[in-house]
């Protein structure tokens, strides 16, 4: 439920925006369904739960246990420590701490109750000092107060579950079974929340799901589009299904910001940051680990924002990243001058320690295997060179190391099948004033993990953008000076015998392109001007080394393929003010159809799992393509006719309307006919042909000049 506002507050944003509340039927407002804005009716005072509403009032209190029992006289002295310890966790609230006393003996009993501003600030308080040593025999025991009533809750008796009905629930998966073999796509436009079929033959899209106010942040897919998930202020709802998209989970996370599910979609991470009590201090970060089919916490980090930056500057997301593959085995994040590495089967650190790596600043996991790869910086001024390793988990043994020199910055690609890492590497000039770039190549899967040097024929060219080949050997890099910089594109096999190498298959000049944006299936990438070059795009085939198509999407903001590489979206969201929507374009660049959306914030396609074919089974497939492709050649024979059938059924009503008005227009005029004879003083007909022109010819004197003749 939404906060409360007060009448104060509605009357002063009336005031600033400059509404006359006298003037709105406040009866006639109609709330969306299940939303109630935190407008309660009289009838739900009612109908809430009192141990709910008892749970969010105390969320904030805990209970200190095992403190000393002192008399009355050191009543005072003891109430000074236990605040001097808390206080400098969170604010204590006016009269928020009280030590209850025995009226027998009128000594304190041992424990107190401690009320903070926020139940964060209670959470950590719990978190730093439960197992507080405040001397040998007072160790402190801290909970929070709502935990108290859930335990009063368990009845006394033991009484065996009651074992519920099997019920199946909906095939998760039931979209991929489409009969038109079509992807959904989701898009977020002023309140409401979207999901399409990508009808692209009948050229439109098919609505499936439409929501208002599903979210209070945005919508996320998981990886292999099984779940959809939304924000909320009390935490993330996971959804599922292929048309009706049923609630299957909550995950309880206030104030939750960001959300990351696993590779596998095993686990979701949610994120949220708050406000420091003291203003010394950092943002208090907390992440939760959730089981994505149950909703059940795995575990959870608390702790400030430095905790979880390693000294980087800067949080970036994901915090926690995912290794192993789609088996959700492992994941990792930066400490200070450690990495360290967590194996889900516990939720521990593999052998209960952290990897100690000094000023380790970034690292990444291999798409496919358990390796990572971690940047160090140089250190000492040079005398200690930036370096790269590549470290197998969880033997925690190193595979490949590579020191650089003169490093500027460093970063990193991994292909998505796993075979070859790029590292790109800024160097600085012997004198230090520029930069010039080179990429160091891995090939991961080769015996020793050779490593080749790529230097561009101009080495001082600035790179915009790089990007692999999905599941191909190729990759592109965007490098020069803009407007109009260049666009090469190199293979990891060179010759009939792929002899490993690397080499260049061509360059193309002056392109109007910063991002690249490879088509899933390979072969295909689209060179976008986003930005300063307003939404230019060309569809370029690798295989062949040619442009399938030029096109511009004006002011476009966004690009994504959907996940079979056949279609591709350009859209322009809310950053711009006019023109948001989006196009749906085929891979080679024909434009299929356009939607407009005002305030449009989203579009994302719905991803598909790994297929599983093999690479010999789909190259099978390749082979006897045209014997698999009647039957669809059929069907889009049959969409065509369809199509046209109803191209003409369009032009037969728009015919039809137009003789309905001009048969209205002349029976107007007919019914009309006898006030038009009364303006023209008895004249009945309205026939042309019966009045006669004639030309008349009109002589005026426009000027007289007298002008005096000379005779001599």
């Amino acid at each position: 439920m939404a906060d409360v506002i007060s009448m104060e507050d509605i009357r002063a944003t009336a005031e600033r925006i400059q509404v006359d509340l006298s003037s709105i039927d406040l009866s006639s407002i109609r709330l969306p369904p299940g939303e109630d804005f935190g407008i309660v009716s009289d009838d739900d005072d009612l109908k809430n739960d009192d141990s709910l509403e008892f749970e969010e009032s105390s969320g904030n209190i805990i209970v200190v246990d095992n403190l000393p029992v002192v008399p009355r006289e050191k009543f005072d002295k003891l109430e000074g420590v236990v605040r001097k310890i808390y206080s400098q966790i969170g604010v204590i609230k006016e009269d928020g701490l009280w030590m209850p006393v025995d009226p027998e003996t009128k000594k304190t009993l041992g424990y107190c109750f401690i009320e903070f501003s926020s139940p964060q600030e209670a959470e950590l308080a719990k978190e730093k000092t439960h197992g507080y040593k405040l001397d040998r025999a007072h160790i402190f025991a801290v909970n929070i107060f709502n935990d108290f009533e859930k335990y009063m809750e368990v009845p006394e008796e033991w009484a065996p579950p009651v074992t519920k009905p099997y019920n199946p629930g909906e095939n998760l998966q039931k979209w991929l079974m489409d009969e038109k073999a079509r992807d959904q796509f989701v898009i977020r436009a002023g309140y409401d929340t979207e999901v399409f079929w990508n009808d692209a033959r009948q050229l439109k899209p098919e609505p499936v799901h439409q929501q208002s106010n599903w979210t209070e942040g945005f919508v996320q897919w998981s990886p292999m589009g099984t779940y959809l998930a939304t924000i909320h202020k009390q935490g993330t709802v996971v959804w599922g299904g292929a048309t009706t998209f049923k609630r299957l989970t909550r995950c309880a996370h206030p104030q939750v910001k960001l959300i990351d599910f696993s590779p596998g979609e095993r686990y979701i991470v949610t994120y949220s940051s708050h406000e420091p009590s003291n203003p010394r201090d950092t943002h208090r970060v907390v992440i939760i680990m959730f089981d994505a089919r149950s909703g059940k916490t795995m575990r959870d980090f608390k702790g400030s924002a430095d905790e979880f930056t390693g000294g980087v500057s800067g949080l970036s997301w994901p915090i926690f990243k995912w290794g192993g593959g789609k088996e959700d085995k492992y994941f990792a994040r930066i400490g200070k001058n450690a990495l360290s590495v967590y194996e889900t089967e516990t939720f521990s650190l593999i052998d209960k320690k952290s990897m100690r790596v000094d000023n380790i600043v970034d690292f990444s996991w291999s798409p496919t295997d358990p390796i990572i790869a971690l940047y160090v910086p140089e250190l000492g001024g040079g005398n200690q060179p930036a370096r790269v390793s590549l470290v197998q988990i969880p033997g925690k043994e190193e595979l490949r190391q590579k020191n650089l020199f003169n490093v500027s910055e460093c970063k990193m690609y991994w292909q998505n099948n796993g075979e070859y890492l790029a590292v790109r590497v800024d160097r600085y000039t012997k004198t230090k004033k520029n930069t010039y770039t080179g990429f160091e190549l891995f090939r991961i899967k080769e015996r020793d993990i050779p490593i080749e040097v790529l230097e561009l024929d101009n080495k001082n060219d600035k790179i915009v953008a790089f990007a692999w080949e999905p599941k191909g050997h190729r990759f592109a890099v965007i490098h020069g000076d803009s407007p109009r910089p260049d666009v090469s594109f190199y293979t990891m096999r060179s010759g009939n015998n792929n002899t490993v190498r690397v080499s260049k298959l061509a360059t193309l000049k002056g392109k109007q392109a910063n991002a690249l944006f490879w088509s899933p299936s390979g072969r295909f990438i689209l060179l976008a001007g986003l930005k300063g070059l307003n939404g230019q795009l060309e569809f370029y085939n690798v295989d062949d080394l040619e442009t399938m198509a030029q096109a511009e999407h004006f002011m476009a903001t966004d690009i994504e393929w959907d996940p079979t590489g056949r279609y591709v979206v350009t859209a322009v969201t809310s950053v711009h003010e006019m023109e948001n929507g989006f196009n749906v374009w085929s891979f080679n660049g024909k434009l299929l159809y356009r939607i407009l959306k005002d305030h449009f914030f989203q579009f994302s396609w719905r991803p598909r799992p790994p297929s599983f074919l093999t690479a010999e089974m789909e190259e099978e497939i390749a082979k006897n393509l045209k014997k698999y492709s009647k039957k669809y050649e059929a069907e889009d024979q049959d969409v065509s006719l369809l199509l046209s059938e109803q191209d003409r059924e369009k032009r037969k009503k728009l015919k039809e309307e137009w003789e309905r008005w001009i048969g209205e227009w002349r029976r107007l005029h007919e019914e009309e006919k006898s006030e038009r004879r009364k303006l023209r003083d008895g004249e009945s007909s309205d026939g042309e042909e019966e009045y006669e022109a004639k030309e008349v010819e009109i002589e005026e004197v426009v000027d007289v000049v007298e002008e005096v003749v000379s005779f001599d």
